[in-house]
């Protein structure tokens, strides 16, 4: 099926492009959300004579991302969501839940918006891209983290995972004598007896 691009689409081409894409592509994603037009004669004829109004329109919006883009670059935003020792959470976060964080901070950003290739199962630090128009993206940093204080730990580049408890000096056994009572008789005596 070939189309004529009413916006650039990543990795397929910029307005006014007559690509050829695959039946299902076209017909599901591209002319529904309005990103191309069937390439026929006719909608050439109306794609030329609009061609001016389709690229202002675009400009606007790309001007309109980039004043969003410099706020919203290089946020951080901590999601607090319950994990397993080793540091694997019992569920994971999505682009919904990254969206909704972005918003909740006065951004309009929608899940699809959000570029993740799967969603996000351990905890730390995560960079996260998040597309605003076809030409603008930038990048968001996600902490993952069990508590706010975890958080915080991360943040600072700590290791919140290596942080186990160590056993006092004490209570540390330095051979395997140190292990037996010394009127334990040892096990090989006390077969040889039997």
């Amino acid at each position: 099926m070939e189309v004529i691009l009413l916006e650039r689409v990543e990795k397929l081409g910029s307005i006014g492009d007559v690509v050829s894409v695959k039946a299902g592509f076209g017909r599901n994603f591209l002319l529904p959300k309005g990103k191309a037009l069937r390439s026929t004669a006719a909608n050439k004829k109306i794609f030329e004579a609009q061609r001016e109004q389709i690229v202002a329109r675009n400009e606007e919006a790309k001007e309109a991302a980039n004043g969003v883009a410099t706020d919203l670059d290089g946020k951080k935003y901590v999601l607090i969501r319950q994990a397993s020792d080793m540091g694997v959470l019992y569920g994971s976060v999505s682009s919904r839940d990254i969206a909704d964080a972005a918003t909740a901070d006065g951004f309009a950003v929608s899940r699809s918006q959000v570029v993740l290739d799967k969603p996000l199962k351990a905890l730390g630090l995560h960079d996260v891209k998040v597309v605003l128009h076809p030409e603008v993206s930038v990048s968001v940093t996600v902490n993952i983290a069990r508590t706010e204080e975890e958080a915080e730990a991360q943040e600072r580049g700590e290791d919140v995972l290596g942080q186990k408890d160590e056993i006092p000096e004490e209570d540390k056994l330095e051979t395997a004598e140190d292990f037996f009572e010394e009127d334990d008789a040892p096990v090989e005596a006390a077969s040889e007896e039997a």
